[in-house]
């Protein structure tokens, strides 16, 4: 443990969303400033700082956006959900929550289940 993260680990995610359906899965608009579920076999506590390399779609850039880890999927999770953890998003990263709510505008209200709901 990384006693400068008060205890706390952290990590890099390098995430790319490649169309609109796997980011609609992904994306978490009920969780305050955004947040998106990341499946990784990585092991994760509630409370980790994470920080993702985000690509949306065919853009050239990274979007960088540091959050947290609020959700665990364990392994094994009932009704065959992905493993993998959901990242809040810090509230300095309003462009990535403004950037996937505009690629998925009109498909937020949908009744398509998702990673988390």
């Amino acid at each position: 443990m990384n006693p400068k993260l008060g205890g706390a680990r952290s990590g890099i995610l390098s995430i790319t969303m490649k169309d609109k359906a796997v980011l609609y899965a992904a994306y978490m608009p009920f969780v305050k400033n955004g947040g998106l579920f990341i499946a990784t076999n990585k092991r994760f506590n509630i409370g980790d700082d994470v920080f993702l390399l985000l690509t949306l779609m065919d853009e050239p850039e990274k979007i960088p956006v540091a959050g947290k880890v609020i959700w665990i999927t364990p392994r094994g999770a009932q009704g065959n959900r992905a493993t993998g953890i959901g990242v809040q998003f810090s509230k300095k990263n309003e462009l990535a929550k403004d950037k996937i709510e505009t690629y998925l505008a009109g498909a937020l209200n949908s009744d398509k289940p998702t990673h988390t709901m």
